[in-house]
């Protein structure tokens, strides 16, 4: 039985269209909004409404939510790549904090009471503990941290002028892809660390670049707490579902809690391939972050998440190595 229709920006790219099956699989009527810069039509299901537009217009958006009567927004759409946010941070004050801004006012207006927003763990920066929680002192190392942890600050902001109620979720490192093949990470020139090995063991690439050796670690390189994109759609739902039924704004972990360095992700995609990847030793990156990984008893305890992949790498590098040599 459909549950209602809600809005989901940025539909078109890695963990947007993931989300998008999702809330078809639980039975919501789903309208896509993304400007395809990024995203691909392709990824966007068939049953979906697609809109080829820009979050940022008020008045489009306001049309839309509107006409599809709908119960809530799911926001993906703005730009994730920190280094590209070093060379052109005005572009991602644009393109994440003020389409934000646009797109909140366009609830306010449409009397849309629910946002769940996509954010991430770059807001905390190098937190000074390991698991990071939600109360961690936010620090961001990069405009992209900082311009997501603007737009959460406006939905507190607004949350507490209005009836507006939000869930925050901030992701840790995703990687895999649908378990049916539905949909995978596609977006060209990406730089999540298990997408790119994955292109060197399908043999797009020549080899993988280890940004830093040399970082005060196990075996000097970064670590982060990678999450199933299955996972994390299932956690939008669920974040969804707590809002519908009148539950409160709240800002949520998404990770499971166990870090890996990137020469293990290196190692792991290498075996599960039958060969070992080569690999280049760089310099490090500004505005990477040393180790990071989640707090993520909350989200446990407040939503009713299930998470079917935690501490599984192999399955998490699995089906995007499968996605990757299926998307040929």
């Amino acid at each position: 039985m459909a549950k209602g229709c809600v809005l989901v920006t940025g539909g078109a790219g890695y963990v947007g269209s993931h989300v998008a099956w999702e809330l078809l699989d639980h039975g919501w009527r789903v309208v896509v909004l993304d400007t395809l810069a990024t995203g691909l039509r392709r990824l966007v299901p068939e049953a979906a409404r697609f809109v080829h537009g820009d979050a940022g217009d008020i008045e489009l958006v306001i049309r839309l939510l509107r006409h599809h009567h709908c119960a809530a927004v799911l926001h993906f759409a703005g730009s994730t790549v920190v280094p590209d946010s070093l060379a052109d941070p005005l572009g991602y004050y644009r393109n994440t904090s003020m389409v934000s801004r646009a797109l909140i006012a366009a609830c306010l207006d449409a009397e849309v009471p629910r946002l769940v927003f996509s954010s991430t763990a770059a807001v905390y920066g190098n937190p000074d503990h390991l698991p990071v929680s939600e109360d961690a002192a936010t620090r961001p190392l990069s405009p992209y941290g900082t311009s997501k942890l603007f737009t959460e600050l406006m939905l507190a902001d607004v949350g507490r002028a209005s009836a507006l109620k939000s869930a925050v979720l901030r992701y840790f490192n995703v990687a895999g892809a649908d378990a049916k093949g539905r949909s995978g990470q596609s977006t060209p020139q990406a730089t999540h660390l298990i997408k790119i090995a994955c292109e060197v063991a399908a043999g797009k690439r020549a080899a993988i670049t280890v940004y830093g050796d040399d970082y005060d670690t196990p075996d000097g390189t970064c670590v982060r707490d990678f999450i199933h994109v299955g996972d994390l759609a299932a956690a939008h739902v669920a974040a969804l579902d707590h809002l519908m039924r009148g539950g409160e704004s709240l800002t949520l972990n998404c990770g499971y809690g166990q870090g890996f360095s990137v020469q293990e992700i290196v190692a792991a995609t290498g075996r599960l391939a039958g060969q070992p990847l080569a690999v280049r030793i760089g310099p490090r990156r500004e505005g990477d972050i040393v180790s990071m990984v989640a707090d993520a008893s909350r989200i446990r305890n407040l939503l009713d998440w299930r998470p079917r992949y935690a501490g599984n790498l192999d399955a998490i590098i699995g089906s995007a190595l499968a996605w990757e040599r299926r998307a040929g």
